[in-house]
Formats: C-alpha cells, sequence, structure tokens
C-alpha cells in the first residue's frame, strides 16, 4: 500500500488477527504480552523471524523476505563474499610494485585498522534499520530533512553502479584462475578476450540459477561455503610452509614501508558482520605474511603477470598448484553467488521506492520462493553488458570494474556523515540492538574521514610518470555516472522515487508499504 494514500488498512498474516499501523507502532506491542500474541497469529515462527516483522514494522514495510539462515549459514554469506585470504592471493599483490613487501604489509595492516571504523559504524545502521536498501535507507532516515530525498536517490545509484561492478569483477576473476590453470602446464597459452567474455557470461548464467530456482539451495550452500572457506584456508596455507623455500630477512618487512596502496574489504552487513570481518581480517593477514615470505624474490613477484600463480609454483609441485588454484576458483566462485544475491537485492530494495525505470518489474517477488527473480535477471544482464566491454577494451572494462572502491565508498561516507551530523548536533537515534555507544561520534567521524582518504588516494595513477595508457580514468567515468545519476533524478527520480523516510515510524503519512 501506498503511503500517500493515507488510509490505515488493517495487515494481515496468515490468516491470522488484521493489525492497524497503530497498533503495531504502539510500544506495548513489543512487550512479552504482544511477542506472544505475535507468535500465536505467526503460527509458530521463531523470535528472530518475530523481531524481524516488528524491524520492518518501524520501517513502513511488511516482511517479505523469509528468514531461512541459520547462524552458521550466515556467517558463510558473509565470510565467503568478504573473502579476504582468497583476495589477498589474486588481488593484493600487485600491490608489491608499490612499497615492496614492507610497503604491502603495512598498508594491509593500517588499511584494516582504519575500516574496521566504517564496518562498525555501518552495523551500527543496520541494527537500527535492518533492510536490504542498506545505504540509501540510512541516508534518506538520517540525512537533513531538505536533502533527504536527493542524497537518498545518490546513494541508491552509486551502491547500485558499485556493486555491479563488483559482480562483474568477480565472474572475470573467476575466468583468469580457469586460464591460469590452462598457463600451469601450458606457459604460452593465453585466451582471447572473447573467450573471456564468454567464459564470464557462463559463470553467470550459474550463479543465476543459485539465485532463482535454486534458491532453496543457498543456506546449504553458504554453510558449505563457509567450511570451505575456513579447511581452503588450512589446505592453502600448510603446504605454502612446507614446500616453499623463504625469503630471508623478517626486518625487511618490519620495517615501515613507504609506498601506500589501498585495499578495500569486500562485505556484505549482515548481524553477524563484526565476527565474520574479525575472521577474515585474521585469516587475511596470516595469508599475507605467508605470500611474502614465500612468494620468491620480489623482482620476480612484480614481473609476474600472476603473482599467486608464482607463488603456487614455488612449491616445486604443478600437482599442487593445479589443486591450489581450483579451489581458489572454487571458492571465489562461492562468493559470485552471495555477490549477485546481494546486488539484485539492493536493485529490488531501490526499485521498491521507485528508483530506477521500471521500477515496478525491477520490484516484483516471485511469491513461491520470496525472491525478486527479475532483480536477479536484470543485474545478471548488465553484469554480462559489462562483460561484453572486455571483448573491445580490457582497459575500458578494467576502469568500469575498478569504479567499486569509489562508488561504495562514497555511499558509506554518505550514511556515515549523516549519523554523525546527528549525533553533533545532539539530535536522537532510533534504538540500536548494536550501538557504539558513547564512542559512536568518534569513530563516525573518524570512518568518515578514512572514506575521504580512501576515496582520494583510489584516484591517482598506479605508476609515473602518466600518459594516457596509464593514467587512472576511474575518476572520469565516476564523475560522468554521478552526473547522469543527476539528470536520471531530475527527469525521473525527482517525480517517482520516494524516499525511505516517508515510511518511517513516526514519519509516514499513513499506512504501510509491502516489502522486505
Amino acid at each position: 500500500m501506498s503511503a500517500h494514500q493515507g488510509v490505515e488498512t488493517p495487515v494481515q498474516y496468515g490468516g491470522g488477527k488484521a493489525y492497524t499501523h497503530e497498533k503495531l507502532a504502539d510500544p506495548k506491542f513489543a512487550s512479552a504480552t504482544a511477542d506472544e500474541e505475535l507468535q500465536d497469529t505467526h503460527h509458530g515462527l521463531s523470535g528472530d523471524t518475530i523481531q524481524d516483522v516488528k524491524d520492518m514494522f518501524r520501517l513502513g514495510k511488511v516482511q517479505e523476505f523469509k528468514r531461512n539462515f541459520s547462524l552458521i549459514s550466515t556467517l558463510g554469506f558473509i565470510s565467503i563474499y568478504m573473502a579476504t585470504w582468497e583476495f589477498v592471493l589474486v588481488s593484493l599483490s600487485v600491490g608489491l610494485v608499490n612499497g615492496g613487501f614492507a610497503g604491502l604489509f603495512w598498508t594491509f595492516i593500517g588499511t584494516v585498522l582504519c575500516y574496521s571504523s566504517v564496518v562498525a559504524s555501518l552495523a551500527e545502521m543496520e541494527s537500527m534499520a535492518p533492510t536490504s536498501g542498506g545505504q540509501y535507507h540510512w541516508v534518506s532516515e538520517f540525512a537533513p530533512p531538505r536533502y533527504q530525498k536527493f542524497l537518498s536517490y545518490s546513494a541508491g545509484w552509486m551502491s547500485t553502479l558499485g556493486w555491479l561492478a563488483s559482480t562483474a569483477s568477480s565472474v572475470f576473476v573467476c575466468s583468469t584462475l580457469i586460464e591460469v590453470l590452462i598457463e600451469i602446464t601450458n606457459e604460452d597459452f593465453v585466451f582471447p578476450n572473447w573467450q573471456y567474455t564468454l567464459m564470464s557470461i557462463a559463470l553467470m548464467v550459474i550463479t543465476i540459477f543459485f539465485n532463482t530456482w535454486g534458491a532453496t539451495t543457498l543456506p546449504m550452500v553458504e554453510t558449505v561455503s563457509l567450511y570451505g572457506h575456513l579447511l581452503g584456508f588450512l589446505i592453502t596455507i600448510i603446504p605454502l610452509w612446507v614446500m616453499c623455500p623463504k625469503n630471508s630477512g623478517l626486518s625487511s618487512v618490519l620495517q615501515l614501508g613507504i609506498g601506500l596502496r589501498l585495499s578495500h574489504q569486500r562485505g556484505d552487513l549482515e548481524s553477524l558482520q563484526q565476527r565474520s570481518f574479525l575472521l577474515n581480517v585474521s585469516l587475511g593477514i596470516v595469508t599475507l605474511i605467508t605470500m611474502l615470505f614465500c612468494i620468491g624474490p620480489l623482482e620476480d613477484a612484480i614481473e609476474a603477470d600472476t603473482p599467486y600463480l608464482s607463488l603456487f609454483l614455488n612449491t616445486g609441485s604443478n600437482a599442487v598448484a593445479f589443486v591450489l588454484c581450483i579451489l581458489l576458483l572454487i571458492l571465489i566462485f562461492s562468493g559470485n553467488i552471495t555477490a549477485l544475491a546481494t546486488t539484485s537485492r539492493e536493485v529490488f530494495a531501490f526499485s521498491r521506492d521507485r528508483g530506477f525505470p521500471f521500477s515496478r518489474w525491477l520490484s516484483k517477488m516471485e511469491k513461491k520462493r520470496n525472491i525478486p527473480f527479475n532483480a536477479v535477471y536484470a543485474v545478471s544482464f548488465w553484469t554480462a553488458v559489462l562483460c561484453v566491454i572486455n571483448i573491445g577494451s580490457t582497459t575500458a572494462f578494467n576502469i568500469i570494474v575498478s569504479l567499486t572502491l569509489l562508488a561504495l565508498m562514497s555511499t558509506y561516507m554518505l550514511s556515515i556523515g549523516c549519523v554523525a551530523l546527528k549525533r553533533l548536533r545532539g539530535e536522537p537515534l532510533p534504538p540500536a540492538r548494536w550501538s557504539l555507544g558513547r564512542y559512536g561520534v568518534v569513530i563516525n567521524v573518524f570512518a568518515f574521514v578514512y572514506g575521504g582518504f580512501a576515496v582520494v588516494f583510489s584516484c591517482f595513477p598506479s605508476t609515473l610518470p602518466v600518459d594516457t595508457s596509464t593514467a587512472n580514468w576511474a575518476p572520469a567515468v565516476w564523475a560522468g555516472v554521478i552526473l547522469l545519476g543527476v539528470v536520471t533524478y531530475i527527469f525521473h527520480g525527482k517525480k517517482h522515487f520516494t524516499a525511505p523516510v516517508v515510511f518511517v515510524e513516526g514519519k509516514r503519512t499513513g499506512g504501510l508499504q509491502k516489502s522486505e
């Protein structure tokens, strides 16, 4: 029901009693008696699900996604998407060119410590407003009233771009791993761009199945992925410790490095993100130290097209290298399934509030499986479009996927900045089941400043001197996307987009919006 209809329509669940918004907004609804009554109405649903429903009531939404993930499968969902130790191997090694072993090590440690403030800030906002809308919802709820609609629309637009670029990047990494597997036995083998693209699209099609018709298996897949994530870490690290010759000179790693490169932890913010962040960071640090000591001479690592393959081959066994690459491929592909789930729900949530053209179609829920099929298909289509760009220009494709950090960090800054501003002004915040307490304003401000620092340094070129072939074009593309977003807002969003704050308890004009 639209928030603008102004009619107090009762909301009924499972054939039980119908509750009006007035009753659902009553503080007594949270009492033990109300819990028992609602439990009765929901025919024996768990306390966690009841809490989900009440959270959605405060946000002006009706619960649509059903809780079917256990504690373990949820932890697996977050951990395999972050995939910290896996991406330390496949992507962080390129940072060796700036600062060498020491620079990469200390930059990683500094990034982890600083980024933890961002994770903590987002976790608190999630506990205040647990919605698949994420940043664009939080910006709407916490921003100054006169800027809420535009800033919320901007956050939704940039967040969707960031997740979409991240999804395209992930399938491309899997395609690269397939090529690396062939290179182990045929060093001169190289896929032409069109084959890279076809493989990426084929991998995307498989992830579509897991997020639509096979969605009921997702909890099991995420649970298996969690165990694979942990067991795979041991299977990878132990052979490297035992079989690789070690680089000498521990002091060279512990001295302060001078080359600064930024790494970005991917994080999907669910109820267990703090534990998952700590787990993944611990595994990532151990993996990084192992890589630095076992990868061989720095010069050879820098010159290698795929440094992680050099690391695996340094064991002296092609068979071991082959197995470790297959393991990485399986685990990162599991992360692709989670990436598509995350991105499609972001698109669903933003479309639910009419943020995109064709929003009615994008926000349609497949009732039998409680999955936004159309959002999954749309995200998959645009991911395939990004992959097709690689046929014409690998550079153009890399520029687009490099927008992930710029796009997502800008939305983090928007949402965190809005909360920090409310705290600095002494304005009340919604109740949070996980709160930063007295340190909230300090952590929020630090996270905001760090986000700005990360965005600025992400715009720098990776090498000097700079020419058209080595320039960092991501900022220019990012600016173009922002301009496109502004134009879209003027011609579509300003008229059709409804900022989520309209539905939030105490700010609605009436009624519940069917969602979540």
